[in-house]
């Protein structure tokens, strides 16, 4: 291997200077004793937290819309600039919620390339998701290609701000409004964003949002609507609390989808620590887009920095091509690292049942998303990693690049590699 240390030294920083048989995949140590994740939750400050625990322990009230629930609708609603945020136990009850509430039924259009709760949502309501494909250079729905999907049994349309970059918000108005059709949004990865200076949750007739642990701000588990729609927000609220209007009087059918007092103490916590936590995302993009600069075939997305943004996710198009090195390839060499990066979404919604069963052919009508399920991976960022640690992974991807033959054929004589 030393003519391998000769040729590949002077590409590696001084922070990390490793060989090729360095690497874990060729018998060397993991640079990394434990696992970095992607999506690690954020706490915020724990004695605050704690001390609302304590509070509502204290009152005995830990759910049936108590004092942190409302507390935190307030306080979302003023930080998005919304006249209603209703939260819910979580983001999917939340997408079910408000398409049934916003009358959905038949046909709904939805990218493929999402999380599948985003078409399960629709799917369990018996309202079919009908997947189009999206655009390569924002990864989010196409509007060009949504008007050929529309049938007369089409009722809406969700588009998804995919890694918090907004839709083509107008183009999908233009469309939603010129067919007469319902438009909302699936804001999970979103929050705290805007888009042309107003914040996502004031577009479309709802936005989602999701308060996963994985999310950069989190409920522990939850999620929200939003609106500016007065009659839509009271649905909603009855909906989600089995449709009582009082004591003992239930007006309209719904289901339990209320949060916890538990997580609205979490929820309040953090968005004290919000500005704390994209400053860690966005030091951390910022280092990912230095570490990875200059290698052949790797590229960052880029977000608007001319916009609010919580700057979530660390996402890699790998060009195998180029790079020598599928993205499956990488991924295998940082997980021998213990640096646990992930397929974002593969293999596509339309892939995954009871989808590829009901639609076995849609795959020819995303190509797009065909070609970014093979060439996309997420990268661990939040408060729990550092510039440190990301200048290991970024060197590990540069040094397994640069020497894309050997890698590759390694890996090809390797067993029991981690499941991707």
């Amino acid at each position: 291997m030393q003519s391998l240390t000769q040729s590949s030294e002077a590409t590696l920083s001084p922070q990390y200077k490793r060989i090729l048989a360095d690497l874990a995949i060729f018998g060397g140590k993991p640079a990394f004793a434990s696992a970095l994740h992607v999506g690690r939750p954020n706490i915020g400050n724990r004695e605050r937290l704690l001390a609302r625990i304590n509070d509502l322990l204290d009152r005995r009230w830990l759910t049936n819309n108590g004092p942190f629930v409302q507390e935190f609708e307030r306080r979302v609603a003023d930080f998005l600039g919304v006249k209603h945020c209703v939260a819910m136990c979580n983001a999917t009850i939340a997408l079910e919620i408000a398409t049934r509430a916003l009358g959905l039924h038949g046909e709904v259009i939805v990218p493929s390339f999402t999380f599948v709760a985003t078409a399960h949502a629709l799917q369990w309501q018996e309202i079919t998701p009908v997947f189009c494909d999206v655009d390569p250079a924002t990864h989010n729905l196409d509007p060009n290609k949504v008007e050929a999907l529309i049938t007369p049994r089409t009722t809406g349309i969700i588009g998804v701000h995919v890694w918090g970059r907004p839709c083509a918000i107008e183009a999908l108005e233009e469309i939603a409004e010129r067919r007469g059709l319902k438009l909302m949004f699936d804001a999970a990865h979103a929050f705290g964003n805007s888009y042309k200076g107003r914040m996502i949750g004031n577009f479309g007739a709802a936005e989602v949002f999701s308060f996963h642990a994985t999310k950069f701000f989190n409920t522990f588990e939850g999620g929200a609507v939003v609106t500016n729609n007065d009659d839509l927000a009271t649905k909603m609220r009855l909906m989600k609390n089995f449709g009582f209007a009082g004591y003992d009087t239930v007006i309209y059918v719904g289901t339990n989808g209320k949060m916890s007092e538990v997580s609205a103490a979490m929820g309040l916590t953090g968005l004290e620590s919000l500005d704390e936590f994209i400053a860690a995302n966005r030091r951390n993009y910022l280092a990912y887009r230095d570490g990875l600069q200059g290698i052949p075939g790797i590229r960052l997305m880029a977000y608007d920095e001319s916009e609010r943004c919580n700057y979530q996710y660390i996402i890699v198009e790998v060009d195998e091509a180029a790079a020598g090195l599928s993205r499956d390839d990488l991924v295998k060499v940082l997980h021998a690292e213990n640096v646990l990066a992930r397929r974002y979404f593969y293999p596509g919604c339309h892939e995954m049942e009871p989808y590829h069963s009901y639609f076995p052919h849609a795959g020819l009508l995303l190509p797009e998303t065909k070609r970014l399920t093979q060439r996309v991976m997420s990268l661990p960022t939040g408060t729990a990693v550092g510039p440190e640690e990301i200048a290991v992974v970024c060197q590990i991807i540069r040094l397994a690049v640069a020497h894309s033959g050997e890698v590759r054929r390694r890996l090809e004589g390797r067993t029991g590699d981690r499941q991707l």
